[in-house]
């Protein structure tokens, strides 16, 4: 093939790679972005846009002795925002052979998507723990530990939201266990 037509060849290729990225790149914009007049897409709840509440806790009827205890998230701000996934829970208490802190890892169940409105709750995730029974023995010889509080943090939060934890639920530490008593899952909507 002759030199020149290499050339033009070249040049009309880098030509059409240029013009497909540039239509490209303002397509990926335009889809990025609302149309003129149209509101943006809803934004994700913010630390100060909630708060937390954990339900009573309820024994499972298969289980003796894994109490689920349900965690309602209410919009406390003046804007309407969301939430989704499941969150990140750690239960905090008295110093333990394992620590202070106990962070549950997260069950098969995921969390919906939930649009709340100001003042609106929605129910979305339980925690689970299993308590110790006589003569159990948990991660690093943990017996009984009482959580003081839990921290619950939401998926794209960097600040936790905490509740009081009853002082009437031990929870069994299985700090290393590969599939621990206690965790965290979703409530599917």
């Amino acid at each position: 093939m002759p030199q020149t037509f290499l050339k033009r060849m070249s040049a009309g290729a880098a030509i059409t790679a240029g013009v497909l990225a540039l239509g490209l790149s303002g397509s990926a914009a335009a889809l990025a972005a609302p149309p003129a007049g149209e509101e943006p897409a809803t934004p994700h709840c913010a630390s100060g846009d909630l708060a937390v509440a954990l339900d009573t806790p309820k024994e499972s009827a298969e289980a003796k002795g894994q109490f689920s205890i349900a965690m309602t998230f209410k919009n406390i701000s003046d804007r309407t925002c969301v939430t989704e996934g499941v969150p990140g829970v750690d239960l905090v208490g008295p110093d333990d052979p394992n620590g202070p802190v106990y962070r549950l890892t997260k069950g098969a169940k995921e969390a919906p998507v939930s649009f709340l409105d100001p003042d609106e709750t929605a129910t979305t995730a339980t925690i689970v723990v299993l308590t110790p029974s006589p003569g159990s023995v948990g991660s690093m010889g943990s017996t009984s530990w009482t959580p003081t509080t839990v921290e619950v943090t939401p998926k794209g939060l960097d600040k936790p939201l905490i509740a009081e934890w009853s002082s009437q639920l031990p929870v069994l530490r299985q700090d290393s266990a590969t599939h621990p008593g206690s965790y965290v899952e979703g409530i599917p909507g």
